[in-house]
């Protein structure tokens, strides 16, 4: 006879210690994880990403033709402000899809592009936190760039929050900031290897542009882009695993004779 027996065990860090600060980040090991796991599985969050930024180009030709044309939307302060929230409305709760998709990774676990649409449930939650975000760092960015930019690193992990955790935007905001403080200059410098490493992506498209091999630069910066891409969400999924942890549940599959472990988020 078999006997199902169902348990949870939680992953990495957790809401109360995150508070507190009882965390570590080091900066070395994390690349290193990250850079491994993108290595073995980074074909997911590329289709998942290419659909998403897909749906945020359609979303912005559909708008924009029907008030006049992209330019005519961009001259206008009103209308582009308004395309801008449309297509977070839109687009965000997808990116949180490609964010868990990431931490499904970190956590060995297996996904498949389909994932990107099973969170949609808090897609309105998800984009009023992305939203309130992004309002707080514009106007730090508009007040004194320092506080834009402390923003800026400390809110990357509000979408999980809310998503994983099931959380308020507001409530996500506050413990994202609460937590992140405590390591905010490693969390920073990490986030600082991905910039420099899509300048360094960049640098090629930009110095062959205006020459008869501007296609290499092209091929170069998208090659680099499918694994850089990857790369950063492994770090953010990397970075909510150690501060905010993530409870598994396992399903214990036993009988007289054997028994196997499976485990299930």
């Amino acid at each position: 006879m078999n006997e199902e027996k169902k348990s949870t065990i939680q992953v990495g860090g957790s809401l109360e210690k995150a508070t507190k600060g009882d965390y570590s980040i080091d900066i070395k090991a994390v690349l290193q994880e990250a850079w491994s796991i993108t290595l073995a599985s980074r074909k997911v969050i590329n289709i998942t990403l290419f659909f998403t930024f897909a749906l945020g180009l359609i979303v912005t030709f559909i708008f924009s033709s029907y008030l006049g044309g992209i330019e005519t939307v961009l001259n206008d302060q009103k209308l582009a402000s308004l395309l801008n929230i449309l297509v977070t409305l839109v687009v965000y709760p997808f990116l949180a899809g490609v964010e868990m998709i990431a931490i499904y990774h970190v956590l060995g676990l297996r996904t498949h592009q389909r994932l990107v649409f099973a969170f949609l449930k808090r897609g309105s939650w998800v984009a009023v936190c992305a939203l309130l975000s992004s309002m707080l760092v514009t106007l730090g960015l508009e007040l004194f760039y320092l506080p834009g930019i402390f923003l800026a690193v400390a809110l990357t992990l509000v979408l999980p929050l809310v998503v994983e955790k099931r959380l308020s935007p507001l409530k996500a905001i506050i413990l994202s900031i609460q937590s992140t403080r405590h390591q905010w200059f490693q969390i920073f410098a990490l986030y600082l290897v991905s910039l420099a490493a899509l300048v360094l992506i960049l640098l090629p498209l930009i110095t062959l542009a205006q020459t008869a091999i501007s296609v290499v630069g092209v091929v170069f910066f998208f090659v680099g882009l499918s694994y850089l891409a990857p790369f950063f969400y492994h770090v953010k999924g990397i970075l909510y695993r150690e501060i905010f942890g993530m409870q598994l549940s396992i399903n214990n599959q036993g009988s007289n004779e054997d028994s196997n472990t499976t485990f299930a988020a």
